[in-house]
């Protein structure tokens, strides 16, 4: 009797095991533990790939953050303390920035950590002072922008499409469901001399969440003993890398419609 409960078993894991298998398409493997890489999105080589301007221009970024207040919904529906994204966005949009035409495009001015470069200048002056007395070597001026690039996060909407499907019988079930968020960013291009907004691009990028699971309710031994089995798998869309995306091509939009405005001139084509 052993024998047929132990064959049984195995006969009710294997097919569970298969049917997710084939439900979600893919082989199920065990997470391995990843080494640390440098990460390059397709967008970023089209970004590498643009050729540099004629004359390059001056952009300064100033503040470039989360204008949600979105929080991070969990798995009961509800809402935890952790923001559902990144409080740093100004690394992807200066990123983006910088890696357009491979560094030739824009000279990138970062005026958020203007204060912590404001003392450090002053502390080299005070420090050659000292030494040096009045002949000492003055730094030079700083750098100014003809313009401002400026913007955020202005959108995160959580479960904007979802659903699932799902079959069992006699006691032998799988499911699948996924669920779709959006974040959107916003850039804009201002001008220092006027004050004027020259150009505005708004992007957003969808984040696909997907699970896929199944289960085993039998009663075996003639109805005496009960047999429960349960497996799944969830894979999650970055939401650091959708919103890195997005901003991508934002940068690439602000390109395009620069050039078509006349605020600068690339790949060989004249004002």
């Amino acid at each position: 009797m052993s024998t047929v409960r132990s064959l049984s078993l195995l006969f009710l894991l294997g097919t569970l095991v298969s049917s997710c298998t084939s439900f979600s398409g893919r082989n199920w493997e065990i997470p391995v533990v990843e080494t640390a890489k440098v990460q390059l999105t397709l967008l970023e080589q089209k970004l590498i790939e643009i050729h540099p301007p004629i004359r390059q221009p001056s952009v300064a970024v100033y503040r470039f953050t989360d204008q949600t207040g979105q929080k991070k919904q969990n798995a009961n529906g509800g809402t935890s303390f952790s923001t559902a994204v990144t409080q740093a966005p100004d690394v992807y949009l200066i990123r983006a920035l910088t890696r357009a035409a491979n560094g030739d495009f824009f000279r990138v001015i970062d005026r958020q950590i203007l204060d912590d470069l404001t003392k450090e200048r002053q502390l080299i002056r005070q420090t050659r002072s000292s030494y040096d007395g009045e002949g000492a070597k003055r730094l030079p001026a700083l750098t100014f922008a003809g313009m401002i690039i400026t913007g955020g996060i202005v959108g995160y909407d959580h479960a904007t499409d979802s659903g699932g499907a799902g079959a069992r019988y006699l006691g032998i079930g799988s499911s699948r469901e996924f669920s779709r968020d959006t974040v959107t960013i916003n850039i804009r291009l201002v001008s220092v001399a006027t004050g004027e907004v020259l150009l505005e691009v708004i992007s957003s990028k969808t984040i696909l969440s997907t699970a896929y699971g199944g289960d085993v309710f039998r009663f075996v031994e003639q109805g005496t003993e009960l047999v429960e089995i349960e497996s799944g798998v969830a894979r999650n869309e970055s939401v650091s890398i959708a919103t890195q995306r997005a901003i991508e091509t934002g940068v690439l939009e602000v390109i395009e419609r620069g050039n078509a405005l006349g605020f600068w001139t690339y790949n060989g084509v004249s004002k």
